[in-house]
């Protein structure tokens, strides 16, 4: 979802564009998730365009595409990952592999062909593990909230919260390791990295799935009158929702105005957050269908309860930068492009 959007965002800017994936998604969650669908679509839609299939991990593969471009490569978004918890447990040495060894691999291409360009890096509000679970909540009809004399309450959680001491999952840790060896790019070798500290991210090129992609997923049951099961917490836990062009915008600010080394928390903010159950509400507002739901009281195992992205940071060091999208415009674009695929199947 967000490669895809960058594609079309840079683009549009008049840049040659390079995707690297090889449809692991399909592999980790099944052919519902293959992200070919969205390949084929940028193949055939952007003429600047040209796709690698090639795994991150392959070390040979990867310098063979830096050292074809060389210093011509201005910018890397870094957006290839094993996204989820529930997968990183039943295989963690691929999990591992993937996030924290395939960033090395980007990073010393980039340091060795392309030392002057950007390193753009999705990372995860994970990486802060369970604390978020510890702040101090409240429990309405809805959704579980923070208490209002709390310092977070206003803007949400910013980068001063740790990442130690806490239970991370197994995906949390290979993403924390990543997100470590970024910054430390940027710090000991001075080059222009930065870790976006991502929410919930989502858009109409998701390809959601029951262990990744929440409100795409939710949006596909709600279509297509599939059973959908909430894991826990009453089905209250309140997540922020980034569009991704939004979140791309973010790249691009960065990318005119690089700052070594920086991480930000990136979310959709508090005007943008919903428990599962409003966004159960939401979808079925936005496509007309009631859902098939079940609830078990087995909660996913690194799920925050509550989490809301203070973007102030970010703010602070971009202020020309701002959303573009609420969430009703970002749930009926996930619709349109949800209905879309189920009639071209």
């Amino acid at each position: 979802m967000i490669g895809s959007e960058t594609v079309r965002f840079l683009a549009g800017k008049g840049f040659l564009t390079v995707g690297v994936d090889n449809n692991m998604r399909k592999e980790f969650f099944g052919p519902e998730a293959s992200t070919e669908w969205r390949r084929r679509e940028l193949e055939a839609q952007i003429a600047n365009y040209q796709h690698r299939d090639v795994d991150i991990r392959d070390q040979p593969a990867i310098e063979a595409i830096f050292s074809e471009f060389g210093s011509d490569l201005e910018l890397i978004v870094h957006a290839a990952a094993q996204p989820s918890h529930d997968w990183a447990a039943g295989d963690p040495r691929t999990d591992f592999t993937v996030n924290a060894n395939g960033t090395l691999v980007l990073l010393e291409a980039t340091r060795k062909y392309c030392p002057q360009a950007r390193f753009i890096f999705t990372s995860t509000n994970k990486v802060y593990g369970s604390n978020p679970n510890q702040l101090p909540l409240d429990e309405s009809e809805s959704r579980w909230e923070l208490e209002v004399q709390h310092p977070f309450y206003e803007h949400g959680i910013d980068e001063t919260m740790s990442v130690d001491r806490t239970m991370h999952s197994l995906f949390g840790v290979s993403k924390l390791a990543a997100d470590a060896l970024v910054q430390e790019y940027g710090r000991y070798f001075g080059m222009n990295t930065v870790c976006f500290r991502c929410g919930c991210l989502t858009g109409p090129g998701h390809s959601g799935a029951m262990f990744h992609g929440f409100l795409s997923y939710l949006m596909k049951c709600a279509v297509a009158g599939d059973h959908y099961t909430i894991f826990g917490y009453q089905g209250k836990q309140v997540r922020d929702n980034l569009h991704s062009y939004d979140l791309v915008n973010m790249f691009w600010h960065y990318y005119l105005n690089p700052r070594p080394g920086e991480i930000y928390n990136a979310g959709g903010g508090r005007d943008r957050a919903c428990s599962v159950l409003e966004a159960i509400a939401l979808c079925e507002k936005t496509c007309g269908n009631s859902l098939n739901v079940s609830y078990s009281d087995e909660n996913r195992v690194g799920d925050h309860i509550w989490y809301i992205s203070d973007t102030r940071r970010f703010r602070r060091h971009f202020p020309d930068w701002d959303y573009s999208y609420n969430l009703q415009q970002t749930a009926e674009e996930i619709h349109r492009s949800v209905c879309g695929r189920q009639e071209n199947r």
